[in-house]
Order: structure tokens, then sequence, then C-alpha cells
């Protein structure tokens, strides 16, 4: 919104000439989100404090000190994430452009799914919201929608194709597959952040590196000269993505102000599914699918371990984990929580650290 008001004054005011600048508006936007969010927090939290009396139900199954130490406190923090994200988005980003409008789509879909799932819980007191079916069939609806929608915006043959990481040359085509390949994604990566979500502040800094190292991704293969010299597939438009991104961390750190340890409030479904449908998203956008999986290779592992529990388990009757998701497996072997959540952290960084890497080896 700003960018159209103050587009028309950059003769006249050469201060105004600055919002031409993708660089300056994305960090505006992390600003933005983060100031918002510091203010906005508080009151939200204690709101949420007094609407639900006894905070987010814990699974009885759970880590034995989660029943004590996590007890009321309250969930759907991800309101504050997602109105932090959206205002400052809405605020600097380029409301022209086809990509932001299909993220921000996606995000506020998933974000809604997650919102009934957390009001059910807290309504009716137990673990058990949205059931797994209709929180799959919603993903898959507004997953399709969102691709379909991108494969539109950008031009063919890398519309409906799929790049792979080092090989420069190499894309392959899915034609009329590729919108639920790229809805895949999006489900994927959406229910990838609300597994890791189990410990203060463990799935938002992931969510916050995975969203840096695509902010710049976004800038890199929207910018022509960048594309070619990197030999990335440009994607014209797609660096306004980058806005996006910036807004996430911020409204990220925001957030991680509130649920650092011990947490004043978890982000929920809300967030969660948000967040992770988000990342997906942006990287479906930027074409950088396969890269996603390394950067967020956190939240793959988490996701791995859960499918490796149940199947085992179901097959053998023993289990492969003390308790999935992995995280609750090393709480069980009595580590600290801070100490899995700064080790999850660190692990995070270097897959970004790889992740980054595949953009020069070519």
């Amino acid at each position: 919104m700003l960018f159209d008001l103050a587009r028309p004054l950059g003769p006249e005011f050469f201060l105004f000439n600055l919002f031409r600048y993708l660089t300056f508006r994305s960090g505006a936007a992390c600003m933005t989100a983060l100031l918002f969010s510091f203010v906005l927090g508080g009151p939200l939290i204690r709101r949420l404090k007094r609407l639900q009396r006894n905070g987010q139900p814990i699974r009885l199954d759970g880590p034995d000190r989660h029943l004590i130490d996590k007890k009321g406190t309250p969930t759907m923090g991800g309101v504050l994430i997602l109105a932090a994200l959206v205002v400052s988005t809405l605020l600097w980003a380029d409301l022209r452009n086809g990509y932001v409008w299909a993220v921000l789509l996606l995000t506020l879909g998933y974000g809604a799914l997650g919102f009934a799932d957390d009001f059910l819980k807290v309504t009716k007191a137990n673990v058990h919201g949205l059931s797994g079916r209709a929180k799959l069939a919603g993903q898959a609806i507004f997953g399709l929608i969102a691709a379909a929608w991108i494969a539109w915006l950008t031009r063919a043959p890398l519309g409906t194709g799929l790049t792979v990481p080092v090989f420069k040359e190499v894309l392959i085509p899915l034609g009329y597959g590729f919108p639920v390949f790229a809805a895949l994604v999006m489900m994927g990566a959406s229910n990838a952040v609300n597994l890791t979500d189990g410990l203060d502040g463990l799935a938002i800094v992931p969510t916050i590196i995975v969203a840096g190292v695509f902010a710049l991704i976004a800038y890199l293969v929207g910018n022509r000269v960048f594309a070619d010299y990197l030999q990335l597939n440009p994607v014209p438009g797609a660096g306004e993505l980058g806005v996006f991104c910036s807004a996430l961390i911020g409204a990220g750190l925001g957030f991680l102000w509130f649920n650092a340890p011990p947490a004043a409030v978890f982000m929920g479904d809300t967030g969660s599914l948000a967040l992770g449908g988000a990342l997906g998203a942006v990287a479906v956008a930027v074409k950088h699918e396969i890269v996603l999986g390394i950067v967020g290779g956190l939240f793959v592992v988490e996701t791995v371990s859960v499918i490796v529990q149940v199947f085992w388990f179901k097959r053998t009757g023993r289990r492969v984990f003390l308790m999935a998701p992995l995280h609750h497996h090393f709480e069980k072997k009595g580590w600290a929580e801070p100490t899995i959540v700064i080790r999850f952290w660190i692990i995070s960084m270097i897959l970004a650290l790889a992740g980054l890497a595949t953009l020069k080896i070519r």
C-alpha cells in the first residue's frame, strides 16, 4: 500500500524514492511486524488468558513435566504472528503482485484451519480438535488453489516444472500434475512445522531461519542480473516475496519474545499450520521446493521420526524412539528443554547454510 502511495511522490520528494527499493521495503516490513508484535503481544496474551482459563490442553501421554510446567499456558498465539505478518505485508509489499496474494491466501487459509482446530481443543478441553481428514482436506483445497495460481503467474515451462538444485539445466516437467505436487509441498511443510512445535521456541526460530534463506532466494530469482550470474531460473515478480518473508521474520521474532522459555503463550495450530504453509508456498513460487527440504531439514527429520515410529509400532508392537516427534525422545532421555531447543536451532542453522550453498554450486 505504501509503495503505491509513495511512487507518485518520488519525482518531487527524493526520500520517497526509497520505497522503490525492495531491500528498503523488506527491512521496513521486518521492523513493522516486530514493533506490531511488541505492542499487541501483551494485551493479546492477557486476553487469551482470560478466555482460556485452563490454557492449552496437555497430552496425558506426553512427558510428565509438561503437565506441571506448561499447564495453564494459553494457545492461539499464532493470531499475533498472522496479524503482524499480514499488516506488515499489506503496508510494504507491491499489492499489484500476484505472488504476494497467492501466498497470503494460502497462509490465511491454513491459519483459519489451525484456528478452528485450536478453538475446538480449548472449548472441549481436550487435545482433539478438527479431525485429521478435515484438516488434510482443507489444506489440500487451499494448496491446490494457491498452486494453480502460482503456476498461472509463472512463465512456461518453468511454471509447471520442478527445478533440481546443483543441476542448472535440469527442469522436470510435471504438467498438470504440478498443482498436486505443489499442494503436497505446502501440506507437508505445514504439518512438519506443526509436529515440530512441541517445546518453547523450538519451531519459531527454525521458521525464522528458513524465512531468512527464502527472503534471499526470492530476491535473487526476482532479479534477472543476480539470477543470470548464479545461473538460477529467473522468476520475474517473485522478488516481492522477500518483503513477505522479511515480515514473517519480524513477526516471528516478536512472537519469540513471548514464546521464549518459559513461554507466556503457545502459537498453536493457528501459527504452526500457517507458517509451514507459508514457507511451502514461497518455495513453490521461487521454484526451490527441493531446497526447502534441505533448509527445513529439521522439520523433515521431526516428521520422519513420527512416520518411522508409527510404522514400526504397527508392524512389530515396539517403538524406535522413546517418544515421537524426535524432540520428545530426547526429553525422555533426560535432556533439559533449553538444551534440546538450542541444539535444534544450531542444526537448523547448519542446514540453512547447506541450502544456501546449493545456490552457488552448479
